[in-house]
C-alpha cells in the first residue's frame, strides 16, 4: 500500500471484516467506504477472473488515493455518497451483488487534517463536510439553527443530557460574536463542562454537528435498506461501527430487517427478517490492535448473510 494511503487511514479489523464477506473469486463486491483503500486492496487481492469490486467514497482525498488502482481491470471507483448504492449498482448493470462492506468510522486522516474542522484539538474553520462540495457546514448550523433545533441534534446525535443548556449557550454567544472556528466554539462551551468530562463531552458535541452536516444517520438508513435488497441469497454484509447510534441501527437491521428493530412475522409467527447474523457475538479488535491503532478502540464488527 502507498505510504500516503497508510497515513490517511489504517484499516480496522482488516482480516476479520474481509473474511466476513466469504469472497468468491468471480464475485461482485462493494466497499462503501474506500478511504485509504485498505479494505478494498484486500478484497481485490482475493478476486480473480470476472470478479469485480466497486468502491464508494465522496471525499476528494479518497479519490486521489484510488488513482493508484486505476489500472486494475476488476476495480471501479464511484465518487458518491453510499446512500445511492442501489442506483449506482443498477447503472453498472448489477441487480444483485455477492457482498458489501462498510467501515462507518471517520478516518484518522479527517481528524488529523486541521483545516477540515473535524477535531477540537486544532483551531480551524467550523466545516466538517465529508463532501467538500456540499453547501451545509458546521458553521452554518451553529450560526443559523434555532435553539430547539440545536438542542435536538445535540441530544439525538451527541446523546448529551444537557443539550438544551448547550444550545441556549451557543445562541446567546453568537448574538454577541459570530462563532466561526473550532476554538471559538470550544471557548463558548468550556464553562458548561466539568474538567473530568470536558474532552468526552466536546467530542459528543463535535460528533453531533458532524452527523448533522453530513446527514450520516439518514444516509446510513438508506444504505442499509439498499444493501439488504442488493445482496444475493447467501450474500454477506460486513459492517464496522464506532458509536452507539450507528451500531444500534446496524444491529436492528441485521436482526429484524429494519433500522427501528421492529420484529415482523408471517401468519405462522416466523420472522420475516431477510438477514441472519453470521457472528453470534459482536467482533471487537484485539488488545494488540487497539494499542497500535487507537481508532479501533470503539470499533464493533457485525456480519450477516442474506437468507436463501
Amino acid at each position: 500500500m502507498c505510504a500516503k494511503c497508510e497515513e490517511y487511514h489504517v484499516p480496522v479489523l482488516l482480516r476479520e471484516a474481509v473474511d466476513g464477506l466469504d469472497i468468491k473469486l468471480g464475485g461482485i463486491y462493494v466497499d462503501l467506504t474506500f478511504g485509504g483503500g485498505g479494505h478494498s486492496r484486500e478484497i481485490l487481492r482475493r478476486l480473480a477472473g470476472t470478479g469485480h469490486l466497486y468502491s464508494f467514497d465522496q471525499d476528494q482525498d479518497a479519490l486521489q488515493n484510488a488513482k493508484e488502482l486505476e489500472g486494475e481491470e476488476n476495480f471501479t471507483f464511484v465518487r458518491s455518497n453510499f446512500r445511492f448504492l442501489r442506483n449506482w449498482m443498477l447503472y453498472y448493470g448489477h441487480e444483485h451483488v455477492d457482498g458489501i462492506l462498510a467501515d462507518l468510522g471517520v478516518s484518522s486522516h479527517h481528524f488529523d487534517e486541521q483545516e477540515r474542522g473535524f477535531s477540537f484539538r486544532f483551531e480551524a474553520p467550523l466545516d466538517m463536510r465529508m463532501n467538500q462540495k456540499a453547501s451545509l457546514n458546521a458553521q452554518r448550523i451553529v450560526a443559523e439553527y434555532g435553539e430547539d433545533q440545536l438542542a435536538g441534534i445535540l441530544y439525538l446525535y451527541g446523546e448529551l443530557k444537557n443539550s438544551r443548556r448547550i444550545a441556549a449557550t451557543i445562541v446567546r454567544a453568537r448574538q454577541q460574536t459570530p462563532i466561526t472556528t473550532t476554538t471559538e466554539l470550544v471557548e463558548v462551551l468550556k464553562p458548561l463542562m466539568g474538567y473530568d468530562r470536558e474532552k468526552k463531552d466536546l467530542a459528543r458535541v463535535f460528533q453531533a454537528l458532524r452527523i448533522e452536516v453530513n446527514g450520516e444517520m439518514v444516509a446510513l438508513r438508506q444504505m442499509l435498506g439498499a444493501a439488504t435488497e442488493l445482496l444475493k441469497p447467501g450474500g454477506r454484509l460486513s459492517v464496522l461501527t464506532y458509536h452507539s447510534l450507528e451500531d444500534r441501527m446496524v444491529k436492528n437491521l441485521m436482526k429484524t430487517g429494519n433500522a427501528e428493530g421492529k420484529v415482523e412475522t408471517d401468519i405462522f409467527g416466523r420472522s420475516n427478517a431477510p438477514l441472519e447474523a453470521v457472528n453470534r457475538s459482536v467482533i471487537v479488535p484485539s488488545d494488540e490492535e487497539q494499542q497500535s491503532n487507537p481508532r479501533s478502540r470503539s470499533a464493533k464488527l457485525r456480519i450477516a448473510r442474506k437468507r436463501d
